[in-house]
C-alpha cells in the first residue's frame, strides 16, 4: 500500500518558514489578487489565498471585477499595480470571461511581481535552468518530492498533459531535476505503456478515472494534480486513488494532495519578490 503525501501539511510547514522569512524583512510582502466576474470556483480560490497570506503575515489587496470590465480597464489595473512598490506580487485569477485576450493581461504584468509565473520572461529563465520564480503547481509537486526523499535523478518521468500551466513547467522542472521526461498529450498513441513504464508518473489532464492500476508501474510515486468532480459530486483527481495505492509507493490524494503545495508556492513566490524589490530598493 503506497504512502500518501500529505500535502496539507507540508503546505503548513512552507508558510511557517514563509512568515518567519517574511518578519525579517523591513516592510510586508504585498500580494494584489485580481478576479472579473463571479466564477464559483475561482472565488473559492481567491478566498483561500486571502487567507494564505493572513497566515504568511502579507499584505494583500483584492480586486473583484463585474463580468463586463473592458480589456481596458483590466490593464489600466495591472499597470497602476506594477508601479505600486507595496505590492510585489500580481495575480489574475484565471480563466478570464469570454472577450478578455488572456495573453495581453498576462503580458502586462511586470516579470518582477509575475509570482505566478506565467510571464514569457520567467517561462524563458525557468527553461534555461535560472528560474526567478517557481511556477506554483509544478514548484509544490517538486518540494513535495523533496521533503519525502524522492530523487528524480535517473528516473524516468512520465508527464500527461502538456498545458502551459502545469505540464509543460513540470517536465522543465523535473528535466532540470536530472529525470528522464516523456510529455503525453491527447494525441500520444501509446499512453498507457508510456505512463506505466514511470517511476514518477504526474498527472495533469483533468479527465476522472484516467489513470487506472494497469498504467500505474510497481513501486512508481503517483502525483495527481488534476481537480475534478465524479458524477456524485465528490472533488477527486484523474488517478483511480484506491487501485492505483495498490501498485505506488508514495501517491498524492484530492483533496490534500498538491492543491495546498500550489498555494503555498505563491506565498513563496511572493515572498522571493518581496526580497528581489527590497534589495533593488
Amino acid at each position: 500500500m503506497a504512502t500518501r503525501i500529505d500535502g496539507t501539511a507540508l503546505a503548513a510547514k512552507v508558510k511557517q518558514t514563509v512568515r518567519a522569512e517574511a518578519e525579517a524583512l523591513a516592510r510586508r510582502p504585498g500580494l494584489a489578487v485580481i478576479l472579473v466576474g463571479d466564477d464559483p470556483a475561482s472565488r473559492v480560490y481567491v478566498t483561500s489565498k486571502r487567507r494564505d497570506c493572513e497566515e504568511c503575515g502579507f499584505y494583500s489587496e483584492e480586486y473583484a471585477l463585474p463580468e463586463e470590465t473592458t480589456q481596458g480597464e483590466l490593464l489600466a489595473l495591472v499597470r497602476e499595480l506594477n508601479g505600486r512598490e507595496d505590492i510585489d506580487g500580481i495575480l489574475v485569477q484565471l480563466p478570464l470571461p469570454w472577450g478578455l485576450d488572456e495573453k495581453e493581461v498576462l503580458l502586462a504584468i511586470d516579470p518582477a511581481k509575475d509570482v505566478d509565473c506565467f510571464h514569457p520572461f520567467n517561462v524563458g529563465k525557468l527553461t534555461i535552468g535560472e528560474p526567478v520564480f517557481q511556477p506554483c503547481t509544478p514548484g509544490g509537486v517538486m518540494e513535495m518530492l523533496r521533503k519525502y526523499g524522492i530523487d528524480p535523478a535517473g528516473k524516468r518521468c512520465v508527464v500527461l498533459g502538456r498545458s502551459n500551466i502545469v505540464g509543460k513547467p513540470m517536465a522543465m522542472l523535473l528535466l532540470h531535476a536530472d529525470g528522464t521526461v516523456v510529455m503525453c498529450h491527447s494525441k500520444t498513441p501509446d499512453l498507457k505503456e508510456l505512463a506505466a513504464s514511470a517511476d514518477i508518473l504526474v498527472s495533469a489532464v483533468g479527465k476522472t478515472g484516467l489513470v487506472t492500476a494497469d498504467m500505474v508501474k510497481e513501486g512508481a510515486v503517483v502525483i495527481d494534480v488534476a481537480m475534478n468532480r465524479n458524477d456524485a459530486g465528490k472533488l477527486c483527481g484523474d488517478v483511480c486513488f484506491e487501485e492505483a495505492s495498490e501498485k505506488a509507493s508514495y501517491i498524492t490524494p484530492v483533496p490534500g494532495g498538491v492543491g495546498p503545495m500550489t498555494r503555498a508556492m505563491l506565498m513563496k513566490n511572493t515572498l522571493t519578490a518581496a526580497k528581489l524589490h527590497q534589495d533593488v530598493n
